[in-house]
């Protein structure tokens, strides 16, 4: 069997970071403390136990997935913050883009009885596109341990170094891995890299994965943010939060909009950290939007 090579989340990234880009997905081990874990997963059991579970193979008959995470939660906003993992983002989205963002928040709860999920890469939201991406990083995926991950309960089965192979390769039993980890523990895995859950085969643990996933800043978002985190939300949250749920620029011009307001009483174009009362840039001509390009960030 295939092995997830394991970091503690305290030591220099740069191992962790190879071995993330060589394999395609790693585990940082006491990413939070357990006790922090189990704060998240007491903040939001209301929502999860209201979910209801999936009607179809994929999604899993005996699996929920509770979204809206960021709006419902403080914990998971600070959880999303977290310097270790996004410093694994930075290494590996920033190459691509100028701003990465936050793609996708799921509680995915996979309880006894479940199947396991078909193997699949995360970049084929995006379909055919794919094609014109070939060599770029569309994503990272972070899935936190919420509960321990155990063979039983259905830890995330992995395929390391499948980043690299053509979509017709199906990998053999033995090279399939699985994301055994402690609560308060993360496993850290690209868009490239094939995986799926696993089978829950116990007869009264359920296993609780918290899935943020982040993408390049000019894709969109397979949750829709603007929508599950509406700007009347969003606005009590710091700067750096915001830009990361999507309300800043991708790119130079990149998510403007225009305020649906009467004539003469607005801007033409606005930034969207303008509609979380951020300071965005309004443009009204060519030097204004040269002058926002110059700025363009470099990082998240």
């Amino acid at each position: 069997m295939a092995e997830i090579r394991h970091f503690d989340a305290s030591a220099a990234p740069e191992a962790a970071y190879e071995a993330l880009k060589c394999d395609g997905g790693i585990i940082l081990d006491n990413v939070i403390p357990a006790a922090d874990a189990l704060a998240i997963l007491a903040e939001l059991r209301p929502f999860v136990e209201t979910t209801e579970t999936g009607v179809e193979d994929f999604g899993g008959m005996a699996t929920s997935r509770t979204g809206a995470l960021i709006a419902r939660s403080a914990r998971v906003r600070e959880a999303l913050l977290n310097p270790r993992v996004l410093e694994m983002a930075d290494r590996l989205l920033l190459p691509f883009c100028e701003r990465y963002q936050l793609n996708l928040t799921q509680l995915i709860r996979i309880m006894p009885g479940e199947t396991t999920q078909m193997l699949h890469r995360d970049r084929w939201i995006w379909g055919n596109q794919n094609l014109m991406m070939e060599g770029v990083e569309t994503q990272l995926g972070v899935m936190w341990a919420l509960t321990d991950f155990t063979m039983e309960n259905g830890a995330t089965r992995v395929v390391p170094g499948s980043g690299a192979w053509p979509d017709i390769r199906q990998p053999q039993e033995q090279e399939i891995a699985y994301a055994v980890m402690e609560r308060g523990s993360a496993l850290v895995y690209t868009g490239s890299v094939l995986h799926g859950g696993g089978a829950n085969t116990s007869r009264d643990q359920e296993r609780w994965g918290m899935l943020l996933n982040f993408c390049l800043g000019w894709l969109r978002q397979e949750e829709n943010q603007y929508l599950s985190c509406p700007p009347e939300i969003a606005k009590e949250f710091a700067p750096q939060l915001q830009a990361l749920i999507g309300y800043a620029t991708g790119a130079t011009g990149l998510g403007y909009y225009t305020p649906p307001l009467d004539h003469g009483t607005g801007s033409s174009i606005t930034m969207p950290e303008h509609a979380v009362g951020s300071k965005g840039l309004s443009i009204n001509s060519s030097e204004d939007f040269l002058a926002m390009a110059e700025d363009a960030p470099a990082r998240s």
